[in-house]
This record gives structure tokens, C-alpha cells and sequence, in this order.
């Protein structure tokens, strides 16, 4: 949990840029364009992403942000002026967890007299310090996740030999997701299987419909 708050930002911004970058590419290479276009399309790509992200990511949790502090502020306002009713409103949340109403009462007193406000953020509101929003931190960290996720298949476009960069670029893209994938499951302690084949499976189908829809363009355009 201590690691939620920039694991979420960093998986998703490196999955991110490999997949959109990668399937960018792969599907303007399978228009038969040639491998400068292809590495325009994805440095381009890298850039427009990362600022998407970094942009989309600062809003996002700002908007949690704003809401977290609107809530601090009314249950700070409401232990100023109605502290038996949040009296009651804790030990009602200590005895719906399995405690009697006696105990609740004293787990409750001893809570409030130690820290109120935040005995009713954690246990009222659910906002914590682990989980609480740092959108300069989701912002940075998803720019900084998706360019590395980026560089993978521009990389690899350059070292490609002749003109297999669409394949060398699609293969390398879904190991690359397949080792994400991995990584971010041992981070978090999930299945590794599971999200493995989650990030294998959407990349593989992204690069596939922009593979045929690029091929369909060139066919057409020719």
C-alpha cells in the first residue's frame, strides 16, 4: 500500500507509452511508409503522450486533491462545533467493526483525544497519508514512465535491420510488456500470470488493429 500512490502512476505510464507508441508505429510501418516516418511518428507520439499523461494524470488527482481538502475542512469544521455528535458518529463506526457500544465509546474518547481529525479521516472518511493524492507526483512520474515505456519501440525501429522494423517493433513491444508486466506484479504483490497476460493481451490486440488499419490506408493509397 505504502507503494499505491506512484506504482498506479508508473505502470500505467509505461504501459501506456509502450503500447501507443509501439501500435503508433506499427501501424504507420504497415502503410509501407518509409522507416523515417515511422521513427517521426513515434517521437512525435513519445512527446504528445507524455505531456497527455503528465497532463491528464495533474488533473485527475487534483480533482481527488480538492475533494480530500474540502472534506478535511468540513469535518474540522464539524468537530469545532458538534463534538458529541462526532463522538457518536466514531463509536457507531467502532461498533459496526465488532466492538460493543461501551468499548466503541472509550476506543472512540481516547481517539478523539488524541488526534480527532484525523481518527475521523481515517476511519470515518477513508483518506490516509499513504493513499491521500500528490498530483505533482502522479503528473511527474507518468511523464517520466511513459517516455521510457516510448523509447522502447523507437529503439528499436533504429536498430531494426531492412525493412522488418514493424515486426522487430511489435515482437520487442510485447516483451518489453510482458517484463513490465512482471515487474509491477512483484512491486505489488499480485499474480504475476494475471498481469502478465493483462498487458500482453491489450498490447498485442492495440498493434494488431493499427497493423491492419495502416495496411488498409497504404493499400488504399497505392
Amino acid at each position: 500500500m505504502h507503494r499505491i500512490g506512484w506504482l498506479r502512476a508508473a505502470v500505467l505510464g509505461a504501459n501506456d507509452g509502450i503500447v501507443s507508441t509501439a501500435s503508433l508505429m506499427v501501424g504507420v510501418a504497415a502503410s509501407g511508409t518509409s522507416l523515417a516516418n515511422v521513427l517521426l511518428s513515434g517521437v512525435a507520439g513519445l512527446v504528445a503522450g507524455a505531456m497527455s499523461m503528465a497532463a491528464g494524470e495533474y488533473v485527475s488527482v487534483s480533482s481527488q486533491s480538492d475533494t480530500e481538502q474540502a472534506d478535511l475542512a468540513k469535518e474540522r469544521k464539524e468537530l469545532e462545533e458538534h463534538p458529541e455528535h462526532e463522538h457518536q458518529e466514531l463509536t457507531h463506526i467502532y461498533m459496526n467493526r465488532g466492538l460493543d457500544e461501551n468499548l466503541a465509546s472509550q476506543v472512540a474518547t481516547q481517539m478523539m483525544a488524541h488526534d480527532a481529525l484525523g481518527a475521523h479521516l481515517r476511519d470515518e472518511l477513508g483518506i490516509t497519508d499513504v493513499a491521500s493524492a500528490q498530483p505533482v507526483q502522479a503528473a511527474f512520474t507518468s511523464a517520466l514512465t511513459f517516455s521510457a515505456g516510448a523509447f522502447l519501440p523507437i529503439l528499436l525501429a533504429i536498430l531494426a535491420p531492412g525493412n522488418s522494423a514493424q515486426w522487430v517493433v511489435s515482437v520487442g513491444s510485447l516483451v518489453g510488456l510482458i517484463v513490465l508486466g512482471v515487474l509491477s506484479a512483484n512491486a505489488g504483490g499480485a499474480p504475476v500470470g494475471r498481469s502478465t497476460f493483462r498487458v500482453a493481451f491489450w498490447g498485442a490486440a492495440a498493434m494488431a488493429l493499427t497493423a491492419l488499419i495502416g495496411h488498409l490506408f497504404g493499400v488504399a493509397g497505392a
